[in-house]
């Protein structure tokens, strides 16, 4: 019998293929879309999980987001607010809280985006996927 061989490196393939393209807004969407399972997953002892939430928590610390900004990600993604209770608890319009979390992901989008052209980890993806940068 041949001892059976395991890919130790498969998990963070398959993560690194998911966030593939981190440089552009749809991206950096998809990580925030997914950040209440990449935290269950940091809790089960997936340290692939535990460095994307850590770099995001870094990207978004550096991308320069007001205050208003931060607050309307933090609630759309991090509280699952929908939009509409998000404007209500920051007291301006639906429009205004999609307006301000496309911006913040759009900064975001270019932190990763400085680090792929630096070589620190991620990969240039090269497409908007039909969202502007604002």
């Amino acid at each position: 019998m041949g001892a059976v061989k395991t890919d130790v490196n498969a998990k963070e393939r398959t993560l690194e293929s998911k966030y593939l393209a981190l440089d552009n807004p749809a991206g950096v969407r998809m990580l925030l879309g997914d950040y209440h399972a990449l935290t269950e997953r940091q809790y089960a002892g997936d340290y692939d999980a535990v460095v994307i939430l850590v770099d995001l928590a870094t990207a978004i610390e550096r991308a320069g987001l007001t205050g208003r900004q931060a607050e309307a990600l933090d609630c759309v993604f991090i509280e699952d607010l929908t939009q509409v209770e998000t404007a209500n608890r920051l007291g301006c319009s639906k429009q205004t809280v999609n307006r301000l979390t496309s911006v913040a992901i759009a900064k975001i989008a270019r932190v990763y985006e400085k680090w792929a052209r630096y070589g620190e980890g991620y990969s240039l993806g090269g497409d908007n996927y039909g969202e502007e940068i604002v």
